[in-house]
């Protein structure tokens, strides 16, 4: 059984995620390269440094969340849609154990791939988990006019869009379509998990 980088054995969970994140490389060069942009290109389109995004590419270091906003932004694909092209087609039953995970340990944010999403729906469900203090903010959406459905199940979720924080707790629902920036923030002291609904415009 291979090591991580903190020397501890690599779990299955550990192992999958690097799975995952080898293959969403992969589709990241290949979204550039369909669209016919060079690196410096794709990087004046979402202010993110050449290295950076070669780095990203080369799989030598994992995106964060607000990063791979901006990608997505660009390439006018959500989140959730991104991370099911690096999959085959899903089945139509997806089993707990088979979700996709994906985490960004820089921010604290796990984001897990409830229903994944598929051409022919506009809807998909994500189960999104912040540690204690987490923040982060979304430059804005990835496709305008998206409606977001966020239920509270553990913790206390400040979200602020359209400019207006709202304190969101355990079995409370925020919705609202999202045009501009937006930021997810635990204040704390638990961790947050919410479900979020998706629902293209």
């Amino acid at each position: 059984m291979r090591e991580d980088a903190d020397g501890d054995a690599a779990t299955p969970d550990r192992a999958a995620a690097a799975r995952v994140e080898a293959r969403l490389a992969g589709r990241l060069t290949e979204l550039r390269l369909e669209h016919g942009w060079s690196l410096d290109e794709l990087g004046r389109r979402t202010d993110v440094s050449r290295s950076t995004l070669s780095r990203l590419e080369r799989g030598e270091i994992s995106p964060t969340a607000a990063l791979l906003g901006r990608l997505c932004t660009a390439y006018e694909r959500t989140m959730s849609q991104l991370l099911a092209e690096v999959e085959s087609e899903p089945p139509q039953l997806v089993r707990a154990e088979r979700q996709e995970v994906w985490q960004d340990r820089t921010s604290g944010f796990t984001r897990r791939s409830v229903s994944p999403p598929h051409p022919s729906l506009r809807g998909e469900v994500v189960e999104g988990t912040l540690r204690p203090g987490a923040d982060i903010a979304y430059d804005g959406p990835s496709v305008p006019g998206l409606e977001h459905h966020v239920w509270v199940l553990d913790g206390v979720l400040e979200v602020t869009t359209g400019g207006r924080p709202h304190e969101v707790r355990v079995g409370d629902c925020l919705r609202y379509r999202s045009w501009e920036r937006s930021r997810f923030r635990n204040p704390g002291p638990e961790p947050v998990r919410y479900a979020l609904l998706i629902v293209l415009p």
